[in-house]
């Protein structure tokens, strides 16, 4: 016999995480991460061989010097991108090493 007043485990997972502002940054540093590989396309993920985020910065490393300074051109468009693709305002500044 079910309850009425019942929800599945994943909804109220996703409840947890979304009133709990440290998870929910985490989650979206989590998007960040993953959105550089799958929004920039294939030529800038072959190219990149590290990312990680820290205190609001991006790092980037890349090995094409060629690919880097094209990049560095485009910096404030990728910020809006990735912020948006993380649904919150994560990243404040990329470093392309």
């Amino acid at each position: 016999m079910r309850k009425k007043n019942t929800e599945s485990i994943g909804e109220v997972l996703r409840q947890y995480f979304e009133e709990n502002p440290f998870f929910r940054k985490k989650i979206a540093e989590s998007r960040v991460i993953s959105g550089w590989h799958s929004l920039f396309g294939a030529t800038v993920k072959s190219y990149t061989t590290n990312v990680y985020l820290r205190n609001g910065v991006l790092y980037v490393h890349l090995s094409s010097s060629v690919l880097r300074s094209e990049l560095m051109m485009a910096k404030e468009k990728m910020i809006k991108t990735l912020n948006t693709h993380a649904g919150m305002d994560v990243v404040a500044d990329i470093i392309f090493r």
